[in-house]
């Protein structure tokens, strides 16, 4: 009931993800960002390998390992999808035979989108074609578009209610943090979030690490 699109920019060192699902509020238990790298829990989640894995990442752990540690760590890895990106920009992913069809996955360098319950098999694949071919622009910019390229290629099965959009770069907080929880279109409203904070984004920076040199409200 899920699918994502999860990348590093090389050239900024940043880590995000976007995602969407027809279940309430699945940002908060599929999509975790740091510094150090990522983690993508999806498919009859399980919400704790988020922050075991960014653990890991901050040890300078690799993602296979760190795919292979978590999956150790449970008896129900069949039904669950797992992405992992670490400091180096490695890709590592993971699907269970038990995840819910139709189930795809898409790799590029340093990107990759995977879904379950999708509409069809071609949507992790439009996904990362619209990624790639948005080279230059923002990371955020680039895996939100890649987000409505999967919706426009058929998206899930069912409607999308909920929807994030997560990067991180450098500081200890991701720098882009907006979810939209429940929504009948739950992407253009992420995509109207991210619009109105874009703007701000840079100042939100600077009066956390500089206040007297920050612009005032």
């Amino acid at each position: 009931m899920t699918y994502s699109i999860a990348a590093h920019c090389p050239e900024s060192n940043a880590f995000g993800i976007a995602i969407t699902s027809s279940s309430i509020c699945v940002p908060s238990r599929c999509a975790w960002v740091s510094p150090k790298g990522l983690v993508v829990t999806q498919n009859v989640t399980d919400p704790s390998f988020g922050p075991s894995g960014l653990a890991m990442l901050q040890e300078g752990r690799t993602a296979d390992e760190i795919v292979k540690t978590l999956l150790a760590s449970t008896p129900h890895g069949a039904w669950r999808q797992l992405v992992v990106i670490d400091g180096s920009g490695k890709v590592e992913a993971f699907s269970g035979d038990k995840a819910m069809p139709v189930v795809a996955l898409k790799k590029g360098k340093g990107v990759i989108a995977m879904g379950n319950m999708l509409a069809n098999d071609a949507v992790p694949q439009a996904m990362v074609d619209s990624f790639e071919s948005n080279a230059g622009k923002t990371l955020t910019e680039r895996l939100l578009t890649a987000l409505e390229a999967g919706l426009d290629q058929g998206g899930e099965t069912g409607e999308e209610h909920s929807a994030g959009l997560h990067v991180a770069a450098k500081l200890s907080w991701p720098i882009v943090d907006l979810r939209v929880d429940w929504h009948d279109e739950p992407i253009a409203e992420l995509r109207r979030l991210w619009t109105l904070y874009r703007p701000q984004l840079d100042d939100y920076v600077a009066r956390a690490l500089n206040p007297e040199a920050a612009p005032a409200f």
